[in-house]
């Protein structure tokens, strides 16, 4: 079966089993602070296990695609050294949600495996918990019989904590595992060494590829256990190590799923996939970076240098880095890749075909820069070589190879590789100490204690009644404390709240709740796995009672018309640009827009001025909002209705419609388009390779952006002293400037010739040396036109000269050939020396060199001290 075969058997056999079959959510996390990228098909069902929402089916499968790159799950390092790691893979789970349990999903998973796929049981082992007594929780021998109905007791192997129980993260949901691994060694190596002794021992062909989790604790912040009110199930299995069990392959990458890649890779590099094993190595990283780079820009995370952009810049500089040293790809080659990609992928996952333009435009430039980066890298890695070698070592120290990987993104390991060519070595202690000591900034400046919710009142939805209500009556359900460097924090959660959470692109509402006298005021409102969060500094001192809820009805007004100008803004984009235009990423807050668009040049103050006309036009038109709630998501397409770049919709969606533009969106707008005002673009200008940004105001912003440019411009004519056109009062004194400047310069060489000649009568001759030291009343660039002259009229020159300029002190020195040559001097080393004086330093030419200080009173003992070390 080939990797297209084997996912599609694996969702129509639970779809037998009367499982909803989902759509893979993007690998791109929003809502959720605790999370950059999925890790695990069970994140889009998070808030199902912690309560939070009610399933919408009770049994669901899908493939999700995830990544992992950072935190506890961090593969990195591994791939493409091993046969099975990766960055981002498909996960195939199944899941009940309070449905089936143990028995089902130990049953299910046998019958794939064995009875579908074909795979043979005598090389399947299976592990359960072993139990914990510290924790009460006994060994789990309902699932060691269950699976003593396929397996002889000797493959069912008892699992300890770290194995075989899973756990969210530090609290929530979690429970025993019992996972499915498989013996993919020769019959001659199993006959040597029983498979139970291998599992769970990172032996490369003895692997899991079936993990099923039994949810039924919830771990408190305090560590305490306790059973959750209903049963789940959550299994992920490996489709990339499924594949190599199914087509009798010893490492994911010679599977289907990687082969097209690597080999047009190979094809690229000139290379064969097989002969080299750094070469193999770096196929193999780069066919795995591809997948989860690609992915990741086309659910919506562009490269960059925060978060999860800096993440997958990582990933993908870390994939140029190999081409280039190990394959030769000193130009961008990666973006070529993406058509394979797009042809092995495409049909299951849609979103990667519709995006590839915008990929590939994503790599290639990413590729060009960090090339540029790399060559940059070399150069500086030369120069910290040369200077270890004139102090006689080896060994380039840890600071300047962090310098080099922190500020620079040039890689220890390449940095290692050059040195050893070099015969040299890198300071790795140093590099691990300066590495740490970053790490540990950071960490301080991230650490954040979260203590367990408190309950106050049952909680089973949380009621958005924003869109309607600027004041509400709600109850606090539960709330918890958030402890920050330096703060203390309160999350509220509410039964309902007028309050909207950030979520869109649009930040969150502020505003207060108020009881029995007490006032608390909402700083900000947040959205964490669908529960809206209330941030307060304080908390309630009574928090049972009902409470009054009022939003900032002015930061919300303006918040509103600001959102409601983008989906005008994205309409007039289309339209004066072409339907290529796409949305790719927006922020509102009462201040401003800011707005990302897929575009591949920069706009004309043509475009600009009609895009502005057309937002203005539809603004005066006074369209009054159309909201279509809870429209199912095939008429709302029908309706013509623009999605969100990187957004995941359910069957049912919000349709906001002025006018023609039709989008779909959860966030708050005005009433009627003409209470927007008036909308102004800022700036416009690139953010990434084929994304562009364009800022705006609307409103009372606008009003106060055009009457302080008026403002400017009757200033500019005043200071002009001109009521014409201001255009004709600027160039009038552009000509007038231009006039003067030549005056200027002509007195200048006058005033530089008189100087010279005086200078020229002064000069002494000292020890074969004609030396000319003085202090001068001139600009930097006067004085080097001055030393230049002199240096053309005067045999044997040594020329010093002192300045001021702008309370600081300089020093110039100019040598002829024959006083370099034949008195062995340097003005550079001389200039160093003697800028001590004025507490500064400098640098230049053997001929010419200046320096800069600080020490006004110290100019003289300069030029002295540099007069001293020409004629001594």
């Amino acid at each position: 079966m080939n990797s297209k075969q084997v996912r599609t058997a694996f969702l129509e056999f639970f779809r037998s089993k009367q499982h909803e079959v989902v759509p893979s959510a993007p690998m791109v996390v929003k809502n959720d602070p605790t999370l950059m990228f999925t890790n695990a098909g069970m994140n889009q069902f998070k808030d199902i296990f912690l309560n939070i929402s009610a399933p919408k089916y009770s049994r669901v499968a899908n493939s999700q695609k995830c990544l992992r790159v950072s935190g506890k799950h961090n593969d990195l390092e591994e791939v493409g050294h091993d046969t099975y790691h990766h960055t981002m893979f498909e996960m195939l789970g199944n899941w009940s949600f309070g449905n089936y349990f143990k028995k089902e999903a130990i049953n299910w998973a046998w019958e794939f495996l064995v009875e579908e796929l074909k795979l043979p049981k005598e090389r399947l082992y299976a592990t359960v918990f072993e139990g914990n007594a510290e924790e009460g929780i006994d060994p789990d021998s309902e699932a060691l019989a269950l699976w003593k109905q396929y397996l002889p007791e000797n493959r069912i192997i008892w699992g300890n904590k770290k194995d075989n129980f899973w756990e969210m993260g530090d609290s929530g949901p979690c429970g025993p595992c019992s996972e499915l691994h498989i013996d993919l060694r020769s019959d001659e190596l199993r006959a040597l060494i029983p498979g139970e002794t291998l599992v769970n021992t990172s032996d490369p062909l003895v692997i899991e590829v079936w993990n099923l989790v039994f949810i039924q604790f919830n771990r408190k912040a305090n560590g305490a256990l306790e059973p959750l009110p209903a049963k789940h199930v959550d299994t992920g299995m490996g489709f990339e190590r499924l594949c190599m069990a199914v087509q009798g392959k010893q490492s994911n990458y010679d599977t289907d799923v990687f082969q097209p890649i690597i080999q047009k890779i190979a094809s690229l590099s000139g290379k064969v996939y097989g002969s080299d094993a750094k070469a193999d190595i770096a196929m193999r990283v780069i066919a795995d970076h591809l997948r989860a780079i690609s992915f990741a820009i086309a659910d919506g995370q562009l490269p960059s240098n925060v978060k999860a952009g800096y993440v997958i810049r990582r990933i993908l500089r870390r994939a140029v880095r190999y081409g280039f040293t190990f394959l030769g790809f000193t130009e961008p080659s990666l973006y070529k890749l993406v058509q394979t990609l797009v042809d092995q992928m495409g049909d299951a996952y849609p979103d990667l075909k519709k995006q590839q333009q915008l990929v590939e435009k994503v790599i290639a430039e990413e590729e060009s820069s960090f090339l540029r980066t790399l060559d940059t890298g070399i150069r500086l890695l030369d120069q910290h070589i040369e200077v270890a070698r004139k102090d006689g070592k080896l060994e380039i120290s840890g600071s300047s190879a962090f310098e080099l990987y922190d500020t620079f993104g040039f890689p220890l390991d390449l940095t290692e590789l050059i040195l050893r060519e070099k015969g040299m070595s890198v300071d790795r202690d140093g590099f691990n100490k300066a590495m740490e000591v970053q790490k540990e900034r950071s960490r301080a400046a991230a650490v954040t204690e979260t203590d367990d919710w408190v309950e106050v009142k049952p909680l089973t939805t949380v009621e958005f009644v924003g869109y309607d209500n600027i004041e509400s009556e709600v109850n606090i359900c539960r709330y918890r404390t958030v402890k920050a460097k330096n703060k203390t924090l309160y999350q509220l959660v509410f039964d309902r709240t007028p309050f909207y959470a950030e979520s869109g692109g649009q930040v969150g509402d502020s505003g207060y709740i108020e009881a029995d006298g007490e006032r608390i005021v909402i700083i900000d409102t947040q959205k964490e796995n669908n529960l809206i969060v209330h941030i307060t500094e304080t908390l309630p001192k009574n928090p049972s009672v009902s409470f009054h809820a009022a939003i900032n009805t002015h930061q919300r007004q303006l918040t509103a018309n600001n959102h409601s100008a983008t989906h005008l803004l994205h309409e007039a984009l289309r339209e004066t640009l072409g339907t290529h235009v796409e949305q790719k990423g927006s922020l509102v807050n009462p201040e401003n827009i800011r707005f990302d668009f897929a575009h591949f040049q920069k706009l004309s103050e043509e475009d600009i001025a009609k895009i502005e006309a057309i937002v203005n036009r539809k603004i005066r038109e006074n369209h009054a909002l159309v909201e279509r709630r809870n429209t199912p998501i095939a008429e709302a397409q029908k309706l013509g209705a623009m999605a969100l770049f990187g957004e995941k919709y359910g069957d049912s969606v919000r349709v906001i419609q002025f006018g023609t533009s039709v989008e779909l969106c959860g966030g708050t707008h005005v009433s009627a388009s003409g209470k927007i005002g008036f909308f102004k673009i800022t700036s416009e200008g690139a953010i990434s390779a084929g994304v562009r940004r364009i800022e705006a105001i609307t409103a009372d912003r606008a009003e106060q952006f055009i009457n302080e440019s008026l403002n400017e411009i009757k200033e500019a004519k005043t200071l002009l002293n001109n009521n014409g056109p201001i255009a004709h009062g600027i160039q009038k004194m552009l000509e007038e400037n231009k006039r003067l400047t030549k005056e200027l310069e002509g007195l200048m060489k006058e005033k530089l010739s008189i100087i010279k000649e005086a200078l020229k009568a002064k000069a002494k001759v000292l020890n074969g040396v004609t030396l000319i030291a003085e202090t001068f009343d001139l600009s930097p660039d006067s004085i080097k036109d001055l030393a230049y002259q002199l240096k053309g009229e005067i045999v044997n020159l040594a020329f010093v000269a002192g300045s001021i300029a702008g309370g600081k002190p300089s020093l110039t020195i100019m040598l002829s050939d024959s006083v370099m040559k034949e008195k062995g001097l340097n003005a550079s080393t001389i200039v160093r020396e003697a800028a001590k004086e004025i507490q500064g330093g400098g640098g230049g030419q053997p001929f010419f060199a200046s320096a800069g200080g600080k020490n006004i009173d110290g100019i003289q003992a300069a030029i002295a001290k540099a007069t001293s070390l020409i004629t001594q």
